[in-house]
């Protein structure tokens, strides 16, 4: 695999505290040995950087209201950007993810945004993207670029759960569906809210996040490599058991090791 890496300088890591499994100290343990690099981790972006009112206006203007048409801006409610400023809670509300990738980056001062400097942040706000091939948008687990962003809820909600999960879900809607006890019957089936194995997805993404930054290619065809894009539940639980890059990606890695050095 030829791959001409662009050398990174230092990962910023953007905390998600509500969200403690991601393991986020861990997590910068991890990817300073793999790539060779300082990292270092701070508050959530919107703690660490000063942020504005208007911040919240923004954020709120992302959001996503008909999934069957490309992202159009609206002007949000006060209760929309109210619930912004307290940090969004509730029920799932879905945002563009490019257009949150956006406002994240005008947070991130020049003087730290260099084409060799990777900033991570991590959310709960499910972010999304327009398909146009099927005219619709999709949750994402990861947006990638710099800054990139990788969704808490969109590792529990992108990927698909198992078909028969759907089916029980529609078979018992009308005898009185119990939920919890469902989700107890298939839990080694998918990742749910709280799982300790966010943290080992968390790696996965941020791999995901940082080949693309620097190779421009963060997917990989092999279904047990870090860098398969799963869009199964159940294909992003054989990953993480597998937790390892394929051959070739592997290879890669090794020799941007040796051009960083």
């Amino acid at each position: 695999m030829s791959i001409f890496p662009l050398k990174i300088s230092k990962i910023f890591l953007y905390d998600e505290p509500a969200v403690p499994q991601i393991e986020i100290n861990d997590l910068a343990k991890f990817l300073g040995r793999e790539f060779q690099v300082d990292v270092e981790v701070r508050r959530s972006l919107f703690q660490h950087f000063e942020t504005k009112d208007e911040v919240f206006e923004d954020l709120a203007s992302c959001r996503i209201f008909n999934i069957r048409i490309p992202f159009e801006k609206h002007k949000p409610t006060r209760e929309e950007t109210g619930s912004e400023e307290q940090g969004q809670s509730g029920s799932i509300v879905l945002y563009d993810g490019f257009e949150l990738q956006n406002i994240y980056r005008d947070l991130i001062p020049a003087s730290e945004f260099s084409h060799n400097e990777f900033h991570l942040a991590f959310t709960t706000r499910l972010t999304c993207s327009y398909d146009s091939n099927d005219y619709r948008y999709h949750g994402r687990a990861v947006i990638c670029s710099n800054p990139a962003i990788i969704s808490t809820t969109g590792i529990i909600e992108a990927p698909a759960k198992p078909r028969e999960y759907y089916l029980k879900i529609y078979e018992k809607i009308g005898q009185g569906l119990n939920l919890d006890r469902l989700k107890e019957e298939f839990r080694e089936r998918f990742l749910d809210y709280n799982d300790l194995r966010l943290c080992k997805a968390a790696r996965t993404y941020a791999m995901q996040a940082i080949f693309y930054h620097i190779t421009g290619m963060p997917f990989c065809e092999s279904k047990e490599c870090m860098l398969y894009n799963a869009h199964w539940q159940e294909e992003l639980i054989r990953m993480l058991e597998a937790g390892r890059l394929c051959s070739g990606h592997q290879a890669a890695l090794d020799n941007y090791r040796k051009c960083s050095a």
